[in-house]
């Protein structure tokens, strides 16, 4: 008999460590989405005036050309110059190998809309959301801004960039309506694994980026 209950015991402890690892990292996505909401937007009407907004890079095809998500993140930073909320745009991305140019892309992409070359900075080393913000304050300078991605990321975006003393809002630009549901729903899993990592390396490690070099300045 009380073999027996040792065995429900350990059973039923198992259950709860089980239960607990599953949803964890569901309680810390919604504590970083809770703590942003106010921060973020979806309509540019609402965006605060900033001098910057920072684009992060989301991949290119073969030719060079951004793939959808980037040239909607790259739009709609050139909607908000364009309605005078921001004066600068900060692309940051992956320029890891001299065929892989996240932000040339994003740079001809705006100036090819109208977005004078003068008020579009580039951030070569961009290489993940944290060395964006990182990077976006340490290099150049970036104390209050608009981050701009699409809406699911938003959250750790902006989480990030405030923890690493960026002064940030967040304009998102449509995911769910506006994708398949089956590439959606793979962003959305690797989304939840990325906010543990995002809380880890800002609240405990605190890495420098791969790169962080001389202080350049927006200018």
């Amino acid at each position: 008999m009380l073999h027996k209950r040792f065995l429900l015991r350990r059973r039923f402890f198992f259950v709860l460590l089980g239960l607990g690892a599953a949803l964890t990292p569901l309680m810390l996505n919604y504590y970083v989405n809770a703590v942003t909401s106010s921060r973020r937007y979806t309509d540019i009407s609402q965006v605060p005036e900033e001098d910057v907004a920072v684009v992060f890079g989301a991949g290119v095809w073969e030719d060079g050309s951004p793939t959808p998500m980037l040239a909607d993140r790259v739009q709609a930073a050139v909607d908000l110059y364009k309605e005078g909320r921001v004066r600068k745009l900060l692309m940051t991305g992956d320029n890891s190998s001299e065929d892989y140019n996240e932000v040339k892309a994003m740079q001809e992409y705006a100036a090819e809309r109208g977005v004078p070359a003068k008020d579009i900075q580039l951030d070569y080393a961009g290489f993940s959301t944290y060395e964006s913000c990182y990077r976006a304050k340490e290099i150049f300078g970036v104390k209050q801004a608009v981050l701009i991605t699409q809406s699911y990321h938003l959250p750790r975006a902006v989480y990030t960039c405030r923890q690493l003393g960026v002064d940030a809002v967040g304009l998102g630009t449509p995911d769910w309506e506006k994708y398949r549901d089956r590439s959606m729903m793979r962003y959305a899993g690797r989304e939840v694994l990325a906010v543990i990592k995002a809380l880890w390396e800002v609240h405990v490690t605190r890495p420098e980026p791969t790169f962080l070099g001389p202080f350049e300045g927006i200018k």
